[in-house]
């Protein structure tokens, strides 16, 4: 009975760990997203945002050492290392304290976070001119796709330097309402109009950026709390599969 227990614990880990890895493969992969993305608005706040930067690398190194984990927690699990199993142990443990230790500064700098994506968001409008196209090309993206004009409000891009100094009036070509009479559309740059009113979106990007970040936020937690438990539950299958291992037997390592 109890060798049965202990063989059921052991390929439970092992199965346990091959999850374990995905969430790893899944997280790394996230956090390269973050980082290499160019088609969306974190690639408006990536070239600014030095947050968004360490969060993005810290992805990728969570990410990554999780799969190590999983990777050690296999071979530790159906070979019955105790060395192997109490380092995974430590390791579980160390990952699920730094995870909560940056979750609760996310949470306590998330004002800073949402003023310093405000900043970022107002220089670029100021300073755009269409010729970058990393952040001002992402930006026409937003604006394009989820229909909006500006940050808070159009108004925003009066005080864009191009649009002030201009001899005709100028609106960004991405922020084109279809729906209004106007000139042929452009993606990218500044296009002019002729009539008084400018053929713009009215609402600004704000709140619908911060829908977009709330919702994307919500995956990234659920991706989280899933490794959270898992964590957990691969620390005390380890726990318990090496105090049943009385004595390592290194014959069962395969030699290469």
């Amino acid at each position: 009975m109890g060798k049965g227990c202990i063989t059921a614990t052991k390929y439970f880990l092992f199965l346990f760990n091959l999850i374990f890895f995905i969430c790893g493969v899944l997280i790394m992969s996230f956090g390269l997203w973050v980082l290499l993305d160019n088609q969306s608005f974190i690639a408006v706040l990536q070239e600014s945002s030095t947050t968004l930067k360490v969060a993005s690398y810290i992805l990728i190194t969570v990410g990554s050492l999780s799969m190590v984990m999983g990777f050690l927690g296999c071979i530790g699990a159906i070979y019955e290392i105790r060395c192997l199993l109490g380092l995974y142990f430590t390791c579980l443990l160390l990952i699920l304290i730094a995870q909560v230790t940056a979750g609760v500064l996310i949470y306590f700098q998330r004002d800073r976070l949402q003023q310093e994506m405000s900043t970022i968001v107002k220089g670029m409008l100021v300073n755009y001119t269409g010729q970058n196209r990393t952040t001002e090309h992402s930006w026409d993206y937003v604006q394009r796709t989820m229909k909006c004009c500006g940050w808070v409000s159009p108004g925003n891009w009066l005080e864009n330097v191009w649009i002030k100094n201009s001899s005709v009036s100028l609106y960004p070509c991405s922020c084109r309402n279809e729906t209004l009479p106007g000139t042929d559309m452009n993606e990218t740059g500044l296009c002019e109009h002729l009539s008084a009113d400018r053929p713009v979106y009215e609402t600004g990007c704000m709140h619908s950026v911060e829908a977009w970040l709330l919702e994307n936020c919500g995956v990234i937690l659920g991706i989280c709390v899933g490794v959270a438990v898992l964590e957990l539950l691969g620390m005390i299958l380890s726990m318990c599969l090496c105090k049943s291992v009385v004595q390592e037997d290194y014959t069962k390592v395969p030699k290469y």
